[in-house]
């Protein structure tokens, strides 16, 4: 048997978080000791009460804390065309069902890494403003860091800019603490995560599952699916979960070791994941990089997550 890894989930959810955290509490190798939402596909309200109600849907007993409102350095931009006015737009969820937590993100998760005897790993699925923001504030405690999984950039291209994916163009400079911060650093970047597709035809095999949590997905797939499909996607990019499968199921996906630096500047670069193909910088490599995946394995991955939730089934609004 595989050792419990402890992890924070922290992300913006957001349907392909939200799918992200359904992987997470499935896998018994994980133990999630703390929920942390951050502004990015919505405002910090907003994914604040969607983390609070994906934990009360999915029976996350973990403390579920509000993080940071906006960039470290930047106006903040949502990305509401991708998940709806309020960035979980689709089927009905159910009302929170404990407190937030009276501690801010950041403490919270100083908090955990303070208390737990084994390092803990994150799994970041937003912008990394939470994560650079520890890093900064509590220093001592990034030897308690077992690892970082990020979904975030890409080396080929971007999304929300030509050379700038999402996650990382929202908070650029929080990226660039991560990547330099010498910490085990795992990256889901658009060059895997656009494979990741669930596919219209595989959507009925998902409700089949027949429990609460297999329907609420199978409808999350289907309006997240919208705005993909209009600019030419074979399904659904459910980007998210790779940042957990990675640390679960590694082998399936292709890796590359590299050395990956942040482009602050540029109107069409900021945000840019610059990755050291050549070997030109003579920089050491510091991001594992996830260039491609098992996209079958992947949707009977996800099948199989969705069967654990068999016989949970909660009120919903």
């Amino acid at each position: 048997m595989r050792k419990t890894i402890p992890v924070i989930l922290d992300g913006d959810p957001g349907h392909d978080d939200a799918i992200a955290w359904v992987f997470a509490k499935a896998d018994p190798t994980l133990e999630i000791r703390a929920v942390i939402s951050v502004a990015g596909n919505q405002t910090i309200e907003k994914t604040t009460i969607n983390a609070r109600r994906i934990a009360a849907l999915l029976g996350i007993d973990a403390p579920v804390a509000r993080g940071a409102s906006r960039p470290l350095n930047a106006d903040p931009v949502t990305a509401g065309n991708w998940h709806g006015e309020s960035g979980l737009d689709g089927p009905a969820l159910p009302e929170p069902d404990r407190p937030l937590s009276e501690l801010p993100g950041v403490e919270l998760m100083a908090k955990v890494l303070r208390e737990s005897r084994d390092p803990v790993t994150i799994i970041a699925t937003g912008p990394l403003t939470n994560v650079a923001d520890l890093l900064l504030s509590c220093p001592e405690l990034k030897e308690k860091i077992g690892q970082i999984s990020i979904m975030g950039g890409g080396i080929t291209h971007g999304n929300w800019k030509p050379a700038a994916e999402y996650n990382i163009f929202e908070d650029p400079e929080a990226a660039w603490t991560v990547f330099h911060a010498g910490l085990p650093l795992r990256m889901c970047g658009l060059d895997v995560t656009e494979k990741a597709l669930i596919k219209p035809s595989e959507f009925p095999r998902l409700l089949a599952v027949g429990n609460q949590v297999a329907e609420i997905v199978t409808g999350w797939l289907e309006f997240f699916y919208r705005f993909p499909m209009q600019l030419g996607y074979s399904g659904a990019p459910v980007h998210d979960p790779c940042a957990v499968l990675a640390l679960t199921h590694p082998e399936i996906f292709q890796t590359r070791e590299l050395y990956v630096d942040i482009e602050l500047e540029g109107e069409y670069t900021r945000g840019a994941t610059v990755a050291d193909l050549m070997g030109s910088t003579g920089q050491a490599p510091n991001v594992v990089c996830g260039m491609d995946i098992d996209r079958d394995r992947y949707v009977e991955l996800l099948v199989e997550a969705l069967k654990s939730y068999d016989g949970r089934c909660v009120p919903v609004i």
